[in-house]
């Protein structure tokens, strides 16, 4: 029998934690709720969870805090942020910060639920594809293992986010392709969300920053003006 997934909840108001926890484990999901910041921010980092459900006024430590801790650790676990902060500059602060997915309140448990089960199958794809995909590629000075996730640069490590790490290997796997921002929200983020595009915009910079030797001259990372980008079949 398979282990159940755990789900990490780290919200407040008892009456949508204890609705979330009662709905996520009907689905047969392990679930843990904490209603404090910074005890939600331990429990991230002593790993071992599949999902984290994450509201963003917290007590203690505040949620953007905890993603933006979580992204800077060495284990990937999917994101979604519940907030009643609905603005767009709070989203695309999430969504750049590492979040998978954003829900405002009041928001549909059903919906949660779905997408939680739906970042959860992602996941589990990516960790195929990267067994199917065991060894490591190289192209233009750039060596990529999907198993290890590691990266290095001309024969040095180079220090990647977990959603940097799958930008690059997204690339790598089909060099010379070009992919439009939402192509990119799409395939490495796993949802469509107009609007957002800005996120990839932001990642795309960071990774430049640390794969070139000349970020605001790139020769790997490539923009394809009025189509979006390409990492180049002879990068050097």
């Amino acid at each position: 029998m398979d282990t159940p997934k755990r789900i990490l909840i780290v919200e407040d108001d008892d009456s949508i934690a204890e609705l979330l926890r009662m709905h996520l484990s009907d689905e047969g999901y392990d679930v843990e709720r904490v209603a404090d910041g910074r005890l939600g921010l331990a429990a991230v980092e002593r790993g071992g969870w599949h999902a984290l459900v994450l509201d963003l006024m917290l007590p203690g430590v505040d949620g953007l805090e905890i993603c933006r801790r979580a992204r800077a650790m060495t284990y990937y676990v999917p994101i979604i942020i519940t907030s009643a902060r609905s603005s767009e500059v709070h989203r695309i602060l999430g969504l750049e910060l590492g979040a998978d997915d954003y829900l405002a309140k009041p928001f549909s448990v059903m919906e949660l639920v779905a997408r939680v089960r739906a970042l959860l199958r992602r996941s589990e794809a990516l960790a195929r594809n990267a067994k199917l995909e065991a060894g490591v590629l190289s192209l233009g000075g750039l060596s990529i293992d999907p198993i290890a996730r590691e990266a290095r640069v001309d024969g040095q490590s180079v220090e990647l986010t977990p959603r940097e790490f799958d930008l690059l290997y997204f690339f790598a796997r089909q060099p010379g392709k070009v992919f439009s921002r939402l192509d990119l929200l799409n395939q490495v983020w796993g949802y469509r969300h107009d609007g957002y595009e800005h996120t990839v915009n932001t990642h795309i910079n960071r990774l430049r920053i640390k794969i070139e030797r000349n970020p605001a001259d790139p020769k790997r990372i490539l923009t394809v003006w009025g189509r979006g980008y390409k990492l180049a079949e002879d990068a050097l």
